[in-house]
């Protein structure tokens, strides 16, 4: 029986790939729903963008739910810089004629927690935990119906890219973060420890563009764009590629290993705000609540991507 997931997302060049290869694997994921977030661009672009995203894939049926436009206690950071003004530049798509749900994405994520049995639905995270962190704030009983949540965000060795000590997703709202990671869920995190060793190298970058259908087309041009600012910034020769490692780990963990160590958010530093304090080396005796991964096999999560959107 496949997997249900609730894609919990900030469109964005690599949430739009990781929804894709969600799509393109109906074998093992059941796309309950999207619910969209403020955070790499306003909420009404990620909200249309999750919609141009399912037209793509020609999976118009999906339902896709608009949640919080800023995050709990802060006001909105957006990443225009990297994603572009519409957070989908680098393809040319017509714009969506499926609709947005009228319910909010933080009702639905409540609503179908409380109707599904426990441990059935596992939440994929891949921008600012705003939705997830307000659900559980609100609706503590949900808590212990999570199967799982799969988190995209956060960093050890490979510290900041927003901040010098913080990744995006979990600077935009730390305050969701650390509810989410304080609620007792089995939680995975990918880190940017896993998508820095991800790059989009000029011959992956091929192999997307060489599968010839208008998915393909797409994604290579995404990432044609996406990756020039992380290729200037870190002076590689491909930028990491973020949130289908979310994805990936739901078909494939074989191709990630981690540890099971504490993580807490910093919530009250200035200097550190939103880091993820990773007790990797496990100095304390604070409880495991996460796994957090820590290597990826790269070519195996790039053959994935393509064997599987290729189906689209």
């Amino acid at each position: 029986m496949p997997r249900k997931i609730i894609i919990d997302t900030d469109p964005g060049q690599d949430d739009a790939i990781a929804i894709l290869l969600a799509l393109a694997s109906p074998d093992e994921l059941d796309v309950l729903g999207v619910t969209t977030v403020a955070g790499n661009i306003p909420l009404a672009l990620t909200s249309r963008n999750a919609r141009v995203v399912c037209e793509l894939a020609g999976k118009p049926e999906v339902t896709i739910f608009a949640g919080c436009d800023k995050p709990m206690t802060r006001d909105l950071l957006t990443a225009e810089y990297i994603h572009g003004k519409t957070g989908l530049d680098g393809a040319d798509l017509p714009e969506p004629a499926m609709p947005l749900q009228d319910k909010h994405g933080v009702d639905f994520i409540i609503d179908t927690l409380r109707a599904e049995p426990a441990g059935m639905v596992t939440l994929c995270t891949l921008g600012p935990m705003t939705n997830v962190g307000t659900a559980f704030h609100r609706a503590p009983d949900i808590v212990e119906k999570v199967a799982e949540v799969v988190i995209m965000g956060g960093a050890y060795f490979e510290v900041g890219n927003v901040t010098p000590a913080a990744e995006f997703n979990i600077y935009v709202d730390p305050e969701a973060a650390d509810i989410v990671l304080k609620s007792g869920c089995s939680i995975v995190m990918q880190s940017l420890d896993i998508t820095h060793k991800a790059l989009i190298l000029p011959s992956r970058l091929a192999d997307f563009r060489s599968i010839g259908t208008p998915v393909g087309d797409a994604v290579a041009g995404w990432l044609d764009f996406f990756e020039r600012y992380d290729m200037e910034k870190y002076g590689a020769e491909g930028g990491p590629l973020h949130d289908p490692t979310v994805i990936a780990y739901l078909l494939k963990p074989e191709l990630f290993t981690g540890r099971h160590i504490n993580v807490e958010i910093e919530t009250q530093s200035q200097l550190t705000l939103g880091m993820t304090v990773a007790d990797w080396w496990r100095v304390t005796d604070r409880k495991p609540n996460v796994t957090f991964m820590g290597t990826i096999d790269a070519d195996g999560f790039y053959a994935l991507l393509i064997e599987r959107l290729a189906r689209l």
